[in-house]
């Protein structure tokens, strides 16, 4: 399995977590589980931060 990196600002990265959360309060509504959504929301947050300096 290949693994990517992805370098997030501040803003991208709350976005991402907000985006996570509605479909998974959508997949809660629906009565579906919330397993593979949760797994992802759980790396978004706790993923190392790692400071970059852009050129």
């Amino acid at each position: 399995m290949k693994k990517y990196h992805i370098y997030l600002t501040y803003d991208e990265r709350q976005e991402i977590v907000y985006a996570l959360m509605d479909k998974r309060n959508d997949l809660i509504r629906t009565g579906h589980y919330t397993d593979a959504v949760d797994e992802i929301i759980d790396k978004v947050v706790n993923a190392k931060i790692k400071r970059v300096k852009v050129l």
